[in-house]
């Protein structure tokens, strides 16, 4: 099933932070109820916060008060052929682990949240709500839109002037924790303001059923919208060249990104996560590549997979440009001593500007391992293999000239490949 990004509402709603929410994400999405007023409905029942999961009864009982009607999923395959069409709240299990479950919801068998469940086989339908009501609105298109919360390079869904209201009040409750958080942690306040600050910021939040990680915000990371997305590609067995594709790419091309992979029957998938944006465009010039070189490789040798041909794709991944490594090259020659200051001043200004980007692209990456961790389950293992015996030495070096000659667009280019000679 396709997925449409979207995170319901969470951060038009002006909630912050890294946060395993797919429960009052889903009903957002499927009812078109505010997510902050579901957020603080749900905190009331389940007596905590919302953030780090909620209890399958709590969400049964929201629910079944608004006239959803729940059908047993059987434990069938997460597929549009286990779902009906219209708007439907899927409660996924886990086969892995059973404390880790997921809540999606699908519309017309397109599945709308931060990440697409279906590539997964770890995952089987428990159960799924659908409500009446609901699907004929859809059908006649009237009332609210479901599936029309924060999604990217979209709009947000229409808010009436009692939510506009409702949440300009909430912004000041987000702004006035803010400000008290600063105080607090402000080394000019006296120990008096650093008490009295702390005691309205825990009233308030306890008032509101928000916890820190709600108000908090760290390098504008809890502003980037994460999400994996898998890439198949035949064989159970990722090959050598495959993998160093995605490394390329993720270290030269797409910086913000990362990846992993998994099996799925008799096929590989390549997991890429990050940002929403960098994921998509990373996959599909992972797919361009990858197409590219087993065609040239099949075409020279037969074959991609292992003998001369695997080592003309190996060759042929290491050929290919460096964009972030540089070449180290200083290009100057004989200069008075003012060009040598003024080369030093650039020179220190390069450092310290790559020092910000290398400390950005950790900052990401450690939320995106957060948000992997914290919404999808998922804790990484680095693992390693021997690598293959038998090389091909010539025609690893005859892959290595060819992919020399390709131009790969950074990211702030078209995503395309061109084939000089």
């Amino acid at each position: 099933m396709e997925l449409n990004w979207n995170d319901g509402g969470r951060f038009a709603s002006g909630f912050v932070g890294l946060t395993g929410d797919c429960v009052v994400r889903a009903i957002a999405i499927a009812t078109g109820i505010n997510y902050r007023d579901i957020y603080s409905e749900i905190g009331k029942a389940s007596e905590k916060s919302p953030r780090n999961g909620v209890a399958t009864t709590v969400a049964s009982q929201f629910l079944t008060a608004r006239q959803w009607q729940y059908t047993s999923g059987r434990k069938a395959s997460f597929t549009a052929d286990s779902l009906p069409r219209g708007i439907v709240i899927v409660h996924l299990a886990s086969d892995k682990s059973r404390r880790h479950g997921h809540f999606c919801t699908v519309i017309d068998h397109v599945i709308h949240d931060t990440w697409n469940a279906s590539d997964d086989d770890e995952f089987t339908v428990a159960g799924f709500w659908t409500c009446d009501d609901a699907n004929a609105k859809l059908a006649s298109g009237a009332g609210a839109s479901p599936g029309h919360g924060s999604t990217v390079g979209g709009d947000n869904r229409g808010e009436n002037q009692e939510q506009v209201l409702t949440q300009k009040e909430f912004d000041k409750i987000l702004h006035r924790l803010r400000s008290l958080d600063n105080t607090a942690n402000n080394r000019a306040s006296t120990d008096g303001e650093k008490r009295n600050a702390l005691r309205m910021m825990q009233n308030l939040m306890l008032r509101h059923n928000l916890s820190r990680e709600d108000i908090t915000e760290k390098d504008n990371v809890d502003h980037v919208s994460f999400t994996k997305i898998a890439c198949p590609v035949n064989g159970s067995r990722a090959l050598a060249w495959e993998k160093a594709l995605a490394n390329y790419l993720t270290a030269e091309i797409f910086p913000m990104t990362w990846w992993y992979f998994s099996t799925k029957g008799h096929r590989t998938l390549f997991w890429f996560y990050g940002p929403f944006k960098d994921v998509q465009n990373c996959i599909a010039l992972f797919k361009e590549l990858l197409l590219t070189i087993a065609a040239s490789a099949h075409l020279q040798y037969g074959g991609y997979t292992r003998g001369s041909g695997a080592s003309y794709a190996e060759g042929y991944v290491r050929g290919l440009p460096k964009h972030q490594s540089g070449s180290g090259e200083s290009g100057l020659g004989e200069s008075d001593s003012g060009q040598s200051d003024q080369s030093s001043e650039s020179k220190a200004t390069a450092q310290s500007e790559t020092a910000l980007i290398q400390a950005r692209m950790l900052a990401v990456k450690n939320a995106a391992l957060q948000w992997l961790k914290i919404e999808c389950g998922i804790e990484l293992t680095t693992t390693r293999r021997a690598g293959r015996n038998q090389r091909d030495p010539a025609a690893e070096a005859k892959g290595k000239q060819h992919g020399a000659k390709h131009e790969v667009a950074p990211p702030s280019g078209p995503k395309r490949i061109t084939f000089q000679g």
